[in-house]
């Protein structure tokens, strides 16, 4: 057998079908964030100055100073890595912190950390589903892949509900007898769309059919809440839910997953899930950082309320000139393109005539014929870029041929003048940079 073919066989179907992935070499700047310095390829020894509209680093914590600092003095304490799994090597102090931290977040009696979002997910559903006796999950149509692979590794019986179609979902439920157990996964925030799920009315559900509720805070983390807890603490019903997912890699800036339950859920998951058993601890850099992240996000509504006030800006803005974005009440702002070739060459474009990075959004990760491009903005960004923003977008679609909607008059930057000072988030990254 060619092996080589097959793999470029593999890649080369990849690039017909425009799906095809390039990462650009970007360097953040810590001090300067969202700006960041990009080398193309071919010109690497001559980096040019881009700003970054599509980071998941929502608040910007991961340059925070506090989050930096704790991040270099556990580095200088305890070394670079952890030494091992937990059971070889086991528990180092900084990540003790980091989940009392988390458990503390969430209302709940005990958190676990893992090496990523993806993980925990993919550790928390399918070990709790695999130890209940002849379980059946119930998901949301619309998840994400590693609750999906979470499922699948459960080996249980599945059943996928409509997105959030709770009339669905009570049907699927009364189909079941009473005494199975049953396993509800969902989200609380869906990243590409943005739009939220109907917590309250699902966790009816849940209770009213004696099922396990299994939410997905990923996206939310940090960003809603009055301390950060995600939109079930924003909407207080975190106390009714059994497990809440998370991640430290987004809101809080960091690195890794989690999980928030009883004592019980998290101790049978640390206990049973391989993927905890056999997988190197977070380094006690990333705990340190991760924890400095959540204490400070407790206590601090200063990022989330610039934060959302630059997505409205953003939105709004892009709304006026024209620009197709799609409807939603959250942080998450996807601008709809609908072809995947086009999506690709208006992210080259954006990026190559006008220093701005947004990666395009193409199947898999959202399905054939609803491409985009998703723009995160955060409370580092200005008003000013904003409207550099709206001027390179208009300029693409037009470039590109895209399709623009009737242009919405609304009074944009009315609002802007009273917003905190737009060059920096934070003034000791702002006298840094200075």
């Amino acid at each position: 057998m060619d092996y080589e073919r097959v793999f470029s066989d593999a890649i080369a179907q990849l690039k017909a079908e425009e799906r095809y992935r390039t990462f650009a070499n970007l360097e953040r700047d810590a001090r300067r964030f969202p700006l960041a310095l990009w080398r193309p390829e071919g010109e690497e020894d001559r980096p040019r100055e881009v700003t970054v509209w599509c980071s998941n680093d929502y608040l910007g914590m991961g340059v925070h100073p506090e989050v930096i600092e704790a991040s270099v003095e556990a580095a200088r304490a305890h070394g670079a890595g952890a030494g091992g799994t937990r059971n070889i090597s086991g528990t180092h102090h900084p990540i003790v912190r980091l989940e009392a931290e988390l458990a503390d977040l969430h209302g709940k009696q005990a958190a676990l950390a893992f090496t990523s979002g993806w993980i925990s997910n993919l550790a928390g559903i399918s070990t709790i589903a695999s130890l209940l006796p002849n379980c059946l999950i119930l998901s949301d149509a619309l998840n994400h892949n590693s609750m999906i692979e979470g499922v699948r590794r459960a080996g249980c019986e599945k059943k996928v509900w409509r997105h959030n179609d709770v009339a669905h979902l009570e049907a699927l439920l009364a189909a079941e007898p009473a005494a199975r157990a049953k396993l509800v996964v969902f989200e609380s925030l869906y990243s590409m769309d943005g739009d939220i799920a109907p917590i309250e009315a699902i966790l009816d559900l849940c209770e009213k059919y004696g099922a396990m509720s299994y939410i997905d805070e990923v996206h939310a983390v940090g960003l809603y809440g009055p301390r950060g807890g995600g939109v079930s603490e924003r909407e207080g019903l975190a106390h009714r839910i059994d497990v809440i997912e998370g991640t430290l890699a987004k809101g809080f800036g960091a690195l890794g997953g989690y999980i928030a339950a009883s004592a019980a859920v998290v101790d049978a998951v640390r206990s049973y899930a391989p993927q905890f058993i056999f997988t190197s601890t977070l380094p006690p850099s990333v705990a340190a950082s991760a924890a400095a992240a959540v204490r400070h996000l407790k206590t601090s509504s200063a990022e989330r309320e610039r934060h959302q006030h630059m997505a409205w800006l953003t939105k709004h803005a892009l709304r006026a000139a024209g620009i197709p974005v799609m409807d939603n009440p959250s942080h998450i702002v996807p601008v709809f393109v609908g072809d995947a070739q086009k999506c690709k060459a208006a992210s080259k474009l954006l990026l190559e005539r006008h220093a701005i990075y947004i990666q395009p959004i193409n199947y898999p990760t959202v399905p054939t014929g609803t491409e985009r491009l998703r723009i995160t903005p955060g409370p580092a960004h200005s008003e000013a870029q904003v409207a550099e923003l709206v001027e390179a977008l208009v300029d693409v679609w037009k470039t590109v041929g895209l399709r623009f909607e009737e242009a919405k008059i609304i009074p944009l930057f009315r609002r802007a003048a009273t917003a905190p000072a737009a060059d920096c988030v934070y003034p000791e990254m702002k006298k840094a940079a200075e």
